[in-house]
């Protein structure tokens, strides 16, 4: 009876999900991926070998992540949704370079994390689980105590020491910097560039401190990389205050940029509850907002989590809320490690500690269920972009691609919002069905009438009226006949063993 009992709920529920999007998706673009962005050092622990002067107490030292540590989450990571890894830079650093941004060899790895080898079983191990890598180039500077600083030949390969914020060649965090008008510079750069995707397949790169590099190295750069693979991405990085025109740069072939605007607009919204969406949907001064790189904090910037905390909310809704427009607006989400367990952090290097994959299930199952729309729904990842309604912390947009239209209704409010929406909107005589939470609106009178609790979110589909779901129905009707017999027996066996 209990196995009969189990199959019948199983049917219901699965009688009573909301149809599967009419649109598929033909072949992967960029724009459809979601990333998972790993401090290397920071990560995973996965082989302690190369732990070399590893001090995981200290932040400023190796902590011990490694390529061995990344190969064994990569299952935990495409559970999540994920179709994308980018790790910060691989190549040989100076002594205390965890972050790796201190390169002392362009054409080696570092040996906190691991051999050539090993990434490149990486990059293959990903491959197999159709995870693209992204990993970090670092084309503005050197180490410090790089051997090229004190080589004579090699005098013009840096400009001279600037500080001032507004110069392009400035030394960065006191770095020296690369000149790379310079064509042996140039070229050393490109070829180390061409040599890493020949060597490990990998998949694209991410450029820190792109707005400190001339465009026009860029565009030779972007140019003979993207000759080496095809579809091979670029996704630059700027200073977290940097005033950039993202068209030029896509332009010279940076495909994406880091939009730290509409991060920190994002921050505002979501840190807290009611709250305006006005300047977070701007995306109007952007080149192609679709390739953008939409995040809430990175390995630059103080933990999304510490904004939550500082105005004293709880960080698991505030995420969840957070994640679903990040997930379903024009962008790609860039999703910083640790974001799965509400990692909290201030100012560097507070905001990379160590990932510690202790069970936060209710977030990671919130991500991995927005991944899947994502992943499912060529709406969310190509469609047109329309707000329909922003008032209150209650926003409700449409995506629209070929015959699929999606409805992303936030309540980032104190309360439960009500919202109307009428067929010149959407649709006469269609429904509403919720992939989230469920929830199903037909139109009435030409209204759509759209009930949200506050701290929900619901993606809805517009579909065809369902009519009566007969199996629904039926499954229903057998699982209250069968309660009724099992009570019936219950009482029968009860009044036999009183009998006896």
């Amino acid at each position: 009876m209990k196995k009969i009992t189990l199959l019948l709920l199983t049917f219901l529920l699965c009688s009573s999900l909301p149809a599967h999007a009419a649109v598929k998706k033909e072949n992967r673009l960029w724009q459809d991926e979601s990333i998972y962005s790993i401090m290397v050092d920071r990560f995973n622990d996965g082989d302690i070998k190369n732990d070399l002067d590893v001090n995981s107490r200290d932040p400023l030292k190796y902590n011990g992540g490694d390529f061995q540590g990344i190969i064994n989450k990569l299952d935990y990571i495409k559970d999540m949704g994920f179709t994308a890894i980018r790790l910060t830079p691989i190549f040989d650093n100076t002594k205390n370079g965890y972050h790796g941004y201190w390169v002392k060899d362009f054409y080696k790895t570092d040996e906190h994390f691991g051999t050539i080898e090993t990434f490149q079983k990486l990059v293959k191990e990903a491959h197999k689980r159709k995870l693209r890598v992204i990993v970090d180039f670092v084309a503005n500077n050197t180490a410090a105590d790089h051997p090229w600083i004190n080589d004579s030949n090699k005098k013009n390969w840096y400009h001279s020491k600037q500080t001032a914020a507004d110069v392009t060649n400035r030394w960065v965090d006191g770095l020296p910097d690369l000149n790379q008008d310079n064509p042996e510079v140039k070229k050393y750069l490109i070829d180390a560039a061409d040599w890493w995707i020949n060597q490990t397949n990998i998949d694209g790169y991410s450029l820190p401190a792109v707005d400190q590099v001339p465009l026009s190295f860029w565009s030779d750069f972007s140019k003979a990389v993207k000759k080496e693979k095809k579809d091979f991405f670029l996704m630059g990085i700027p200073a977290e205050n940097a005033s950039i025109d993202a068209s030029k740069y896509q332009n010279a072939g940076i495909d994406s940029l880091f939009d730290y605007s509409q991060s920190k607009n994002l921050r505002k919204a979501f840190a807290t509850t009611n709250q305006s969406f006005s300047n977070s949907s701007d995306t109007a001064a952007l080149g192609k907002p679709e390739l953008m790189a939409n995040f809430l904090d990175n390995e630059y910037t103080v933990r999304f989590t510490t904004d939550i905390v500082n105005k004293r909310q709880f960080p698991g809704s505030r995420w969840k809320t957070a994640l679903t427009y990040l997930y379903t607006t024009p962008g790609i989400p860039v999703y910083y490690y640790g974001t799965d367990i509400a990692l909290i952090g201030g100012d560097i290097p507070d905001n990379r500690r160590q990932m510690n994959f202790r069970a936060e299930k209710d977030l990671i199952d919130y991500t991995t269920k927005i991944a899947e729309l994502r992943n499912t729904l060529p709406s969310l990842t190509r469609g047109t972009m329309e707000m329909l309604y922003d008032k209150g912390g209650m926003v409700v947009y449409k995506r629209v691609y070929k015959e699929e239209t999606s409805i992303i209704a936030i309540n980032n409010s104190t309360k439960s919002q009500k919202v109307i929406l009428t067929d010149k909107q959407l649709a006469p005589n269609k429904e509403l069905r919720g992939l989230l939470e469920g929830d199903l609106v037909r139109d009435h009178k030409d209204e759509y009438i759209l009930i949200a609790d506050r701290d929900t979110s619901e993606i809805y589909v517009l579909t065809e009226k369902s009519g009566i779901n007969v199996s629904f129905i039926a499954a229903m009707a057998g699982v209250v006949i069968l309660a009724i017999i099992f009570v019936f027996l219950i009482f029968k066996r009860g009044k036999k063993v009183k009998e006896e």
